[in-house]
């Protein structure tokens, strides 16, 4: 993320998917103001506030998209990554963000790894009440920037 004082910059390491009918998404009802971003292209950032955090989801397809749950290293020195509302604030992503671009974005980009793919762990969703048991959380096995809990279903 390129903001007027500073790159910070994170390797994206947990997410979370929220597909097409899945009760657990923001779009499972259709358009709304709030989540008009969810039906813009592959790469367009939906963020959205949930109890005072911000959040941010990476669309996939209209209507799709996964929800950034953590990075690491953190993106400033002492700034944990850890979770979906600390990695919006380590990265300084802010509602006004929510449409921003981020596969060709100036000021937020996600770029793809250079490195190996390492051993990618699923399981549940946290922190939703609805489709909980759905598979559809995904993390780099081992990696201690992982938010909890840290169950292996596959």
């Amino acid at each position: 993320m390129r903001g007027p004082d500073a790159t910070r910059s994170v390797r994206l390491v947990e997410v979370e998917a929220y597909l097409a009918n899945d009760p657990a998404s923001h779009a499972f009802r259709g358009p709304t103001a709030r989540n008009r971003s969810m039906y813009r292209g592959p790469g367009t950032l939906y963020v959205f506030r949930i109890h005072q955090v911000v959040c941010a989801n990476l669309v996939t397809r209209r209507g799709e998209a996964v929800l950034l749950r953590a990075g690491g290293p953190p993106a400033t020195e002492g700034a944990s990554a850890t979770g979906p509302g600390r990695l919006c604030r380590a990265l300084g992503i802010t509602i006004d963000d929510d449409g921003q671009d981020a596969a060709r974005g100036t000021r937020i980009s996600v770029l793809p790894r250079r490195e190996r793919v390492p051993r990618i762990a699923v399981g549940p969703r946290v922190g939703i009440s609805r489709a909980v048991e759905r598979p559809l959380r995904f993390w780099i096995a081992g990696d201690p920037s992982v938010s909890s809990p840290r169950r292996l279903t596959a």
